[in-house]
């Protein structure tokens, strides 16, 4: 920070009209510190600067992808600088700009500068096509960033942890594995700790918990790689899920790092799923407020509050909600986004602020008519946090989930035969879930939502999931 100072200083003392070699030097080096503090001071410097070169544009394209409020500026930088024609983009720039529309699943945009790689001839380059199968992986197309995977005349560890994660998060388990057998027995390279995340995630999301413990033994004795927490992650949530709960307290009992609220986290859902003990699932709500010292978090009540209405034990569900109105804690809004011709659509339960609001629910009347004929029941305990008691109002909150509201804009807008892609905030519920199954079947139409936890791919009437989330 010191330094950021003296050369902002110097740079004070120079005038930035014409500025010289030197000058833009000093101006390089002042965005590169600037951009890990400060982006708001980076951009006012940026502005100052006349004709900058790619390595500026770069570091504050970098800058604002690896920040998590200026990742949608990044992809504007990287427009800015694509159509100024000063200086072209060079194969340092994509991996950033990939990086951002990843994170927000932008996937018109990423998809425009996949072009350009291909215009600019970047395409054979392993660092610029790693973050290609990262972003295709992350925007629901497993098969394109497949196809990129397939096409690259030369592959790092880096190439083949991308596939083995994408591969992991859509629930194709068995090809993760397979695609890890070959990168170590046929191209002969060694695994680091990110590729066993990769395959642990993998046997975590297909319920594979006999190779999991395998997998992680090997990662140990036969490649000397020390368990980081996110490893332990995996492995506790997979034998949670998976209903050994008690197995996966030892793991964390035993852990050489004090476990994180993540881990817990994870053994709370995996008690609600379960439907494991009330006192079990209690002592693990409290290990999470413990962790986390903050008493106004939503998500352990709501845990807490599903495992309750589970049990049909509604005074304690009222005793959550008053929990949560005492401690100022607010229950995170669900939030689904569809992407149609370049515009993103966001819903929120029951939202009513989109221009087709009235096309939307009158579609939202077909859907729930052709659910009650083909026999779907709510599961009132996904909706146990309603202000009122009666079950009828459960199942109306039920039937206004923001995924159910952009399923049905996709149903009126998306083109026949064309996959309708959600993506969500929260886990999907079961009922949701149940019910995205039931409409892939009655309307024909192939829906792919991610959720906080992977993708399910809905196509006649059965998810790549297994129901097994």
């Amino acid at each position: 920070m010191n330094e950021l100072k003296q050369i902002h200083a110097q740079l004070l003392r120079t005038t930035p009209s014409h500025p010289s070699k030197n000058l833009l030097f000093l101006y390089s080096r002042l965005l590169h510190f600037a951009s890990s503090t400060n982006i708001h001071y980076s951009l006012r410097l940026f502005s100052q600067i006349h004709n900058p070169n790619s390595f500026i544009w770069n570091t504050l394209i970098r800058a604002c992808a690896c920040s998590h409020s200026y990742k949608e500026l990044a992809f504007q930088l990287y427009y800015d600088m694509f159509t100024e024609g000063s200086v072209n983009p060079d194969k340092h720039t994509y991996p950033f700009v990939l990086k951002a529309c990843a994170y927000l699943f932008d996937e018109f945009a990423g998809e425009q500068a996949h072009a350009h790689v291909l215009k600019l001839g970047f395409a054979s380059d392993v660092y610029v096509n790693n973050s290609l199968i990262h972003f295709y992986a992350s925007c629901g197309h497993l098969d394109c960033a497949q196809k990129v995977f397939n096409g690259m005349p030369e592959r790092s560890v880096v190439s083949w942890n991308a596939i083995i994660e994408g591969l992991a998060m859509h629930g194709n388990s068995m090809m993760a594995l397979e695609h890890f057998d070959e990168m170590t027995k046929v191209e002969g390279l060694m695994p680091n700790a990110i590729t066993f995340v990769g395959i642990l995630s993998a046997c975590n999301h297909g319920g594979m918990v006999e190779l999991g413990r395998k997998y992680f033994d090997r990662m140990v004795r036969n490649y000397s790689i020390k368990p980081r927490l996110e490893h332990y992650g995996c492995l506790v949530d997979l034998l949670a899920r998976a209903g050994l709960i008690e197995e996966a307290l030892d793991v964390v009992s035993n852990m050489p790092m004090k476990p994180d609220v993540v881990i817990y986290r994870s053994l709370l859902d995996a008690c609600c799923k379960k439907n494991i003990s009330i006192e079990l699932s209690e002592q693990v709500a409290e290990k999470i407020l413990e962790s986390e010292g903050d008493t106004s978090s939503s998500s352990v009540y709501v845990l807490l509050s599903q495992i309750y209405a589970s049990a049909a034990r509604w005074n304690e569900v009222g005793l959550i909600r008053k929990l949560m109105t005492d401690n100022g804690a607010r229950k995170e809004p669900g939030c689904s986004s569809i992407e149609i011709n370049g515009v993103n659509n966001e819903f929120f339960a029951g939202d009513t602020s989109h221009s087709q609001t009235k096309d939307i629910y009158q579609v939202m009347d077909v859907i729930n008519e052709k659910l009650h004929i083909a026999g779907h029941r709510p599961d009132i305990s996904q909706a146990p946090l309603v202000d009122d008691e009666s079950d009828n109002l459960k199942k109306d909150a039920l039937k206004l989930h923001s995924e159910r509201l952009a399923i049905a804009f996709g149903l009126l807008n998306q083109k026949p035969g064309v996959p309708i892609r959600i993506f969500k905030n929260l886990r999907v519920c079961n009922d949701c879930h149940e019910v995205t199954k039931l409409i892939s079947k009655i309307f024909n139409v192939e829906i792919i939502v991610r959720d906080r936890a992977r993708f399910h791919h809905f196509k006649n009437g059965a998810c790549s999931c297994a129901d097994y989330w």
